[in-house]
């Protein structure tokens, strides 16, 4: 069984994903990121980095594994058991090529918009145009993509559509809606009701102390 440590953030959310759509057992470890539990002396023994989500493979080929960063436990989750990533040719190319575009393209914007809009101590007019348009731009080369593919690496359910899916989960965070990218809307129905997915959101939700 893999250990999981989270919580309902766009990267927490897209390991559960994983785990759900490829049937495999875990344990789901909240890490508070609103209390600062990501920077307790446990969690950063797991994370130097402070970050979620952490995976841990108790029975990885040699031995235990503590793997950080969220697209490469996808990757790694995907070779293990040889689904949701094409094994060669341009199919696993287009897989990498969306997983590049979302770390260094979208998930920055996304992440960076929100930020500045909601945790800067006072103002910061040219950073929120410059990211908003950022965001605004990204969302609309991803819905470029999505016109002419039913995924986003072409016609299969891959990894790289949970990596978007995470962001775009929480879009309301960066101040984004979908009305102009219709593509990414349609994209974005199907996937969340696909039943592991939606199985993957109510246990990353469950994480979140009621108000």
């Amino acid at each position: 069984m893999f250990d999981v440590y989270a919580f309902a953030t766009p990267n927490s959310i897209k390991v559960p994903i994983a785990l759900e759509e490829l049937g495999l057992d875990y344990a789901l470890h909240g890490v508070n990121v609103r209390k600062g539990e990501q920077n307790a002396p446990d969690f950063l023994a797991l994370n130097p980095n402070a970050k979620v989500p952490v995976l841990v493979d108790p029975d990885a080929e040699n031995g235990r594994l503590v793997l950080t960063e969220s697209a490469a436990i996808l990757v790694y989750l995907a070779e293990k058991t040889g689904r949701l990533l094409p094994t060669s040719g341009e199919g696993r190319a287009r897989v990498f090529e969306q997983l590049f575009f979302h770390a260094s393209g979208l998930s920055p914007a996304f992440g960076q918009s929100g930020f500045f809009q909601r945790f800067a101590a006072e103002p910061q007019p040219i950073a929120i145009e410059r990211f908003s348009n950022e965001v605004r731009r990204t969302a609309a080369v991803l819905d470029g993509v999505l016109a002419t593919r039913r995924f986003v690496a072409g016609d299969t359910f891959t990894i790289a559509d949970i990596a978007h899916f995470g962001w775009l989960w929480r879009r309301e965070f960066a101040g984004v809606g979908l009305d102009d990218t219709p593509n990414v809307a349609r994209w974005y129905d199907e996937i969340e009701a696909r039943p592991a997915v939606q199985r993957a959101i109510a246990r990353v939700n469950a994480l979140v102390p009621a108000a």
